[in-house]
């Protein structure tokens, strides 16, 4: 079957069957020339590729929409300069005649989820201001505010979806954190991170490693933090962005 010929939710269901199968084999081949291989999860993250469905994925969709493909970048050149550091590598960049059109986060996180959910939230966080305050003072003339989009792909498992209670030593944490799982903080974070503008449009998926890899499956916990509607807001930038030139 065509790209073509799919919907999109057959279309982001290849890309999670991707992820997995792409983890997999990340994981088996750590360490197989005779080095010490790497243990845990850390196994299949070093290798960097997982997000790469999505990323094709979205670059589909914006180049049958009118983006030509040299204007989109996602496997080389895709730094732009910060504020508060020199550059960073986004996973995905829409440039045209000059312009910033799109700026996008594909990221995800399979077990040890105490930690890595406070380090996902410093990045997300650290990284739209980063590049907000890099478009305020002027980085990308002659560009408008670019687009910035955020994904998430979170593993559905025990961990992910068990209430944990937070530390309130001094003071109480806000009433929606109470008892809130994994699933449920990021799905928080993602909302928050949209209605305080630092990022245009954000997705939240869930996905279980046993049928994420066979049949593609996954879970929208949040209607405004589904993948159609991120997919809509970027195609409208893209769009009224070719309109004004």
């Amino acid at each position: 079957m065509s790209a073509h010929s799919m919907t999109l939710d057959q279309r982001l269901r290849r890309a999670i069957r991707s992820f997995w199968s792409t983890r997999k084999i990340q994981g088996l081949k750590q360490g197989s020339s005779g080095g010490r291989k790497n243990t845990g999860a850390r196994a299949s993250v070093t290798g960097g590729a997982q997000m790469g469905g999505f990323a094709q994925l979205v670059c589909d969709v914006l180049c049958e929409n009118g983006v030509p493909e040299a204007q989109v970048f996602w496997r080389k050149d895709s730094e732009i300069p910060g504020w508060y550091r020199p550059t960073k590598e986004w996973d995905l960049l829409v440039v045209a005649d000059g312009r910033l059109l799109a700026v996008i986060e594909f990221k995800s996180q399979v077990g040890s989820f105490g930690n890595n959910y406070i380090n996902r939230t410093e990045e997300a966080i650290g990284s739209a201001t980063d590049v907000l305050a890099a478009y305020r003072e002027g980085a990308f003339k002659p560009s408008v505010r670019p687009w910035l989009g955020y994904l998430m792909l979170l593993e559905e498992a025990p961990g992910s979806l068990r209430p944990v209670r937070p530390s309130e030593p001094h003071f109480s944490v806000f009433p929606e954190f109470q008892q809130a799982s994994y699933a449920k903080r990021y799905e928080i974070l993602l909302t928050k991170l949209v209605r305080e503008r630092l990022y245009d449009s954000a997705c939240l998926l869930l996905s279980s490693a046993k049928s994420g890899a066979r049949r593609g499956e996954y879970r929208e916990p949040s209607a405004e933090l589904s993948f159609a509607n991120f997919v809509s807001s970027l195609m409208a930038k893209a769009l009224a962005s070719a309109r004004a030139k």
